[in-house]
Order: structure tokens, then C-alpha cells, then sequence
């Protein structure tokens, strides 16, 4: 398909996105006051979409004819998820205790029964808004939506894999994405600077979290190390192997089930993409009680990181900014605030219920909704020696992001019907 846009070279397009995110991460780490007050207010990982996006809005790069995204979403995002489920301690989450893990279940569960109470409520009020079974349709952007707010930016790619999501609801989703998020998650901080008094009206027991405190901290200094060229390179094998075995395994179960249980069709089953991701997190998932997982002390989940926002900068050249200014899409912010009520609802009530203390309750619902990237902050926010118990809940997230948002995505399709 030939293009009109400034740049058809892929290889310049992959130099302009390494550019862009080397700004957006330079200024967002740099001291200037100018930069400090803007980053603020507008979230890092919302310019490293926006800002590539900006390429296919003007024509610079057509995101619809580059084979970035493809190159990213199947070779960069099954091995991120590897690297990023590896590091999952199961031991080290359960001896949370068993309120943190229910709440962070609970936010999961608020996640996948909300996107359903939140399309229901909208359609019945405005019935157009389904629209129909087409690659636009909501019901199809909302399960990236699933994706990210169960597990991250990963596990959102692979919904718009799965489901085939068409680029203009999956832009508009990624908005309300960062701008619904956001606003939820200032609103945990601000109840992380009440915790102390919100704890003590609850009668919730902290005493296991200051015993955390001395562990985690413990563990850090025991193990973290500067990585060695032997370590990024078994970072590497290990990321890209098991990616080449879950394409293989992909290559022959996509077509089996296409072509002997042709209805598995309406379950992602035909899919190779679905097999391909749920292959690499399977994969993960057994490697972590491996000595592999070890790796992470030298950064494997760093690298994941790195490739996380190659595959951001390529999904927002699907973006087109100019259609976000449509009153229309007034109806998929709507969709999107009370799908976070309904989370938020969940994690009060029960949280309540069970007496958990309030950093349970803000960074189960964060490792949910905001992944690895915001989850340490608002940990942290209660205690800087907290912040990897954020990242230890996200990285939980991204194991099951992709399971339970698949399931949110069956209950939508349902609806949609």
C-alpha cells in the first residue's frame, strides 16, 4: 500500500520515536522548574502517546501503512511480558498478607464487572453508542481499556490484537485511559496523605506493613546489582527465546482451532496473537519460581520497560488527534468515569468490610489500574521503602491482566449482541 506521508522509511520512523522518547524522558527527569510544573499536569506516558501521534495527524508518518507497530506488538510485547512477569514472588505477595491480596483482587474484579455496568448505563441512555460489530465498535476499544487498567500498556496492546480494535476507538480509549486514571490516582494520593487518620477511624492493623517496610528494604540491598553485559544478554536470550517458542506454539494452535473448532472463533481461540500471548505468560509465569527469575535484580523488568515504550510510541502513529475534539466522545468519558466509580466502589466497601489498611486499598487498586509505572508512587507516597510492593502487585496485574480482561471482553461482546 503505497503512502503520501513525509516519511516512508520505517527505519527513519523507529529513529524519530527513539527521539521522542529520549525528550520525553530527558525533560521528565530534568530539574528545570519550566518542566517540573508541566510534568506535573500532563503524565509522561501521555506525551509518548500524544506526541507520536502527532506524526499521523500531520502526515509526517502514516501509522496505518508502517510496519512498526507489527514489528512491536509481535516480537517487543511477548518479550516484555516475559521479563516483566519473571519477577513475580508469589511467596513474597502472600506474606502481604491475605487483605492485601483480596484487595487487589477486588480492584480486578471491579475492573471487569465495572466496563460492563458502565456500557449498560451509557447505551440505555444513548442507544447509538454501541455501534454495531465493526472494528470502531466500543465494546471492542473497551476491552483495551480492560487491558490496561487490569494489567498496563502490554496487556493493552494485546486486547487491540485480540479483539481487533479499530485505530479510532482504541485512540479514544487510550485518552480516556490517562485522563480517567489520573484523576483517580490523585485522588489516592490525597488519601495517602490522610492515612494515618483514615486507618484509625477504620481500626485497621498496620503492623504487618511496617514489618514489610524492614523487609523490602532488606531485600534490596541484599540483592539489586549493576548489570553486566553476561546479565543484559541473558536478559535478552531469555526475553527473545521464550518469544520465538510462544510463536511456534502460536503458529500451530491458531490454525488447529480455526480449523477443527471453527466456533471457538467468538473466543479469540482462532486467534495466533491470543495463543502467543497467553503462551509467553504461561511461560513467565513457570519461570518465576526458577532461579531465572533473578534476572530481575539486574533489570530485566528495566529492558521490558524500554521495549513497553518502543510499543507505546508505535500505537500512538495509530492515533489521530483531530478526531478527539468530537462532542460525541463526551459519551466514552462517561463510559470511562463510572466504570472507575464502580471500581472505586469495590475497593471502599470492601476495604471497609475487612478493615485493610488504606495502602492495601490505594496500591491494589493503582497496581490495577495504573500498572508498574504509577503503582510504586502512590506506594510510595505512604513510604519510600514501599514502592517495590507497588511494583510487586503491578507485576501481579500483568499476569492476569491478559486472562481476566479477556473475560471482561466476552462479558461486553455479550452486551454488545
Amino acid at each position: 500500500m503505497s503512502s503520501t506521508a513525509l516519511v516512508t522509511n520505517d527505519a527513519t520512523g523507529l529513529g524519530l520515536l527513539a527521539v521522542i522518547l529520549g525528550f520525553v524522558f530527558y525533560t521528565s527527569h530534568s530539574k528545570h522548574p519550566f518542566w517540573k510544573k508541566f510534568y506535573k499536569f500532563i503524565p509522561a506516558l501521555l506525551m509518548c502517546y500524544f506526541l507520536p501521534s502527532l506524526l499521523n495527524t500531520f502526515n509526517i508518518i502514516d501509522g496505518h501503512t508502517s510496519q512498526l507497530y507489527f514489528v512491536a506488538s509481535r516480537y517487543l510485547l511477548p518479550a516484555c511480558l516475559v521479563l516483566l512477569i519473571l519477577s513475580v514472588d508469589l511467596k513474597a505477595i502472600l506474606s502481604l498478607g491475605p487483605k492485601a491480596i483480596i484487595m487487589f483482587l477486588t480492584g480486578t474484579v471491579g475492573i471487569v464487572i465495572g466496563g460492563p455496568i458502565a456500557l449498560l448505563i451509557i447505551s440505555s441512555l444513548n442507544p447509538e453508542i454501541i455501534g454495531g460489530h465493526g472494528p470502531e465498535a466500543v465494546w471492542r476499544g473497551m476491552t483495551t481499556l480492560a487491558g490496561s487498567w487490569i494489567g498496563g500498556g502490554a496487556n493493552q496492546a494485546a486486547m487491540k490484537e485480540i479483539y481487533e480494535a479499530g485505530g479510532d476507538i482504541f485512540s479514544i480509549m487510550v485518552t480516556v485511559d490517562v485522563i480517567v486514571a489520573n484523576i483517580w490516582m490523585a485522588v489516592l494520593l490525597f488519601m495517602a496523605s490522610k492515612a494515618k487518620q483514615i486507618d484509625k477511624k477504620t481500626g485497621a492493623d498496620t503492623s504487618a506493613i511496617e514489618r514489610l517496610k524492614e523487609k523490602v528494604e532488606k531485600y534490596h540491598a541484599e540483592n539489586a546489582r549493576i548489570p553486566s553485559l553476561n546479565d543484559l544478554m541473558m536478559i535478552v536470550a531469555v526475553g527473545f527465546g521464550v518469544t520465538g517458542l510462544a510463536h511456534v506454539f502460536a503458529d500451530f494452535l491458531g490454525p488447529f482451532f480455526e480449523a477443527n473448532y471453527p466456533w471457538t472463533r467468538d473466543y479469540s481461540l482462532t486467534s495466533k496473537f491470543f495463543w502467543l500471548i497467553v503462551t509467553v505468560t504461561s511461560i513467565g509465569l513457570a519461570m518465576s519460581f526458577s532461579p531465572v527469575r533473578h534476572l530481575e535484580a539486574a533489570g530485566a523488568s528495566k529492558v521490558a520497560s524500554a521495549f513497553l515504550y518502543i510499543l507505546v510510541a508505535t500505537i500512538g502513529l495509530h492515533m489521530d488527534v483531530s478526531k478527539l475534539a468530537d462532542p460525541d466522545n463526551l459519551w466514552y468519558f462517561a463510559i470511562g468515569i463510572i466504570w472507575m466509580m464502580v471500581h472505586a466502589s469495590f475497593m471502599l466497601i470492601v476495604a471497609k468490610l475487612i478493615k485493610a489498611p488504606l495502602f492495601y486499598m490505594a496500591v491494589g487498586s493503582q497496581a490495577n489500574v495504573g500498572g508498574a509505572a504509577s503503582a510504586p508512587v502512590v506506594a510510595a507516597a505512604f513510604h519510600p521503602a514501599l514502592a517495590p510492593v507497588g511494583v510487586l502487585l503491578a507485576v501481579l496485574g500483568y499476569a492476569v491482566g491478559t486472562y481476566m480482561a479477556w473475560m471482561c471482553g466476552q462479558i461486553l461482546q455479550i452486551i454488545a449482541t
